[in-house]
């Protein structure tokens, strides 16, 4: 692929279209999903200018909920994320109740 097109490939590819879905209704409501899109490109190579490409990333935001006249921002809820963070505060919180304990201990030990 020409660097050059996958570079016009890329900004086709990473616009406001790729962020905000079409809207649908559902019993009155108005709904508009929304998403994180990310996106690099790079190009290198022959002469020619052969040699290039890009990717893009996109994940759930949330959606937009219109109901008789009214916008509400709904987020979506990454149960992925959710679960590692937990895990991660509950690996810290193990660790310094460790480290309080052993304090407490030596402290014990030397009177």
């Amino acid at each position: 692929m020409n660097a050059l097109d996958a570079i016009n490939q890329a900004k086709d590819t990473i616009t406001v279209r790729r962020v905000y879905g079409d809207p649908y209704q559902v019993d009155g409501v108005t709904l508009i999903p929304a998403a994180n899109v990310m996106g690099g490109g790079g190009g290198g190579g022959s002469a020619e200018g052969n040699g290039g490409g890009f990717g893009v990333r996109a994940r759930p935001a949330g959606a937009w909920v219109i109901k008789d006249g009214e916008a509400e921002w709904r987020p979506a809820l990454d149960v992925t994320r959710v679960i590692v963070m937990g895990q991660i505060v509950a690996i810290v919180a193990l660790l310094v109740a460790r480290s309080i304990a052993k304090t407490i201990a030596r402290a014990r030990a030397g009177r």
